[in-house]
């Protein structure tokens, strides 16, 4: 298949994909397509099947995704790589084990490996097993010949050339043992950090309150931690997120808010609450729904060379600092481009390498 012919076709579905935006429309596309409807279907049912797929969350990812298809961002991305037409008969299969903690959050792999020509045989998670093929079909509907290079697999990974595998720490060394002796990207938990120097403005909360509790959390590029400077004044940030109380209404995230405030309270550990979310001193990275953590910190410099240390733990850092190395703005954790590689490995790279 010609490389112009997969970049016209993600770049429609692109456009299916920002009709679940707010007040988007659009009069280049069939809205009333079968394949187009399906998904439609899927997004309002997705919570009966992930009680955190809640449909804002979908919608949202789904708009996300569709203003990063856009031709132009389409065409930058692949301009530094070698494409080349897709020729069936000479392509690779690469075997996708995707993770299932946010809605689709495998679709840039399934994006890459069709992109760079290859076929993709998906293992989707028991969590997210819906979605991705409903995008796959419309995807089809776009591009017939696509029918070739997608397949899914049911029970065991087997026939394929080379695996990209997302999951925990404990599952990526699953993945090592089984899938080390082929050409492989295998990731681990990672999160968002935040550096905050005091001089935020209640817009710039609003903002990260974004990045913190959008999918309630549980995606590798959320805010789940914070560095602060010596004596932070955390109460405006707390007063802005206090202002989220819809989150309340989610029982799975009221439940683990309750369960982490009655540990902390039994336990005497010191803490802020927000009414909504609870914001306590750690070392760690990874903190648990609901949950907040912090560090002091004493200089940029300092911050930028802990980061280094640590990048295996760390997806994104968000901050308004420009001394802060590869940082993106508040608000904008979960709007990454397209050559934004999670765990900042260059999956295209590695799809057109010989293996």
């Amino acid at each position: 298949m010609e490389i112009q012919k997969r970049i016209n076709a993600f770049a429609t579905l692109g456009d299916y994909f920002k009709t679940f935006g707010v007040g988007e429309e659009s009069s280049v596309i069939d809205l009333t397509n079968n394949a187009y409807q399906n998904l439609v279907n899927e997004v309002d049912m997705a919570d009966n099947y992930n009680a955190w797929f809640v449909k804002d969350n979908v919608e949202f990812m789904l708009f996300s995704l569709g203003k990063s298809l856009e031709k132009e961002n389409l065409q930058k991305w692949i301009a530094g790589y070698n494409l080349k037409d897709a020729d069936l008969f000479h392509t690779k299969t690469i075997a996708v084990i995707m993770a299932g903690n946010i809605p689709a959050v495998g679709f840039h792999d399934f994006l890459s490996v069709l992109i760079s020509g290859n076929k993709i045989l998906a293992k989707l998670s028991s969590d997210d097993d819906r979605l991705l093929k409903a995008i796959s079909d419309l995807l089809i509907d776009i591009e017939p010949k696509f029918a070739e290079y997608i397949s899914f697999a049911d029970g065991k990974v087997a026939n394929f050339d080379a695996i990209i595998a997302t999951g925990s720490g404990n599952t990526s060394r699953y993945f090592d043992y089984y899938f080390g002796k082929y050409p492989n990207i295998i990731r681990k938990n990672r999160n968002g950090v935040a550096v905050l120097n005091g001089n935020e403005s209640e817009s710039d909360f609003e903002a990260l309150a974004d990045d913190i509790f959008m999918y309630f959390g549980l995606g590798c590029r959320n805010v789940s931690k914070l560095f602060v400077p010596s004596n932070y004044d955390f109460k405006p940030m707390l007063d802005v997120f206090a202002k989220r109380e819809a989150i309340r209404n989610h029982s799975k995230y009221f439940n683990n808010y309750e369960y982490n405030k009655a540990i902390y309270l039994v336990n005497s550990r010191p803490h802020y609450d927000s009414g909504n979310l609870m914001l306590t001193e750690d070392s760690s990275y990874a903190s648990p729904v609901s949950v907040l953590y912090f560090e002091h910190y004493d200089d940029i410099e300092s911050l930028n060379n802990k980061f280094l240390l640590d990048s295996e733990s760390i997806q994104c850092v968000v901050s308004k600092d420009d001394k802060i190395k590869n940082r993106v703005d508040f608000g904008n954790s979960q709007h990454p481009q397209l050559w934004d590689y999670a765990d900042g490995v260059d999956t295209m790279g590695f799809l057109l390498s010989d293996f």
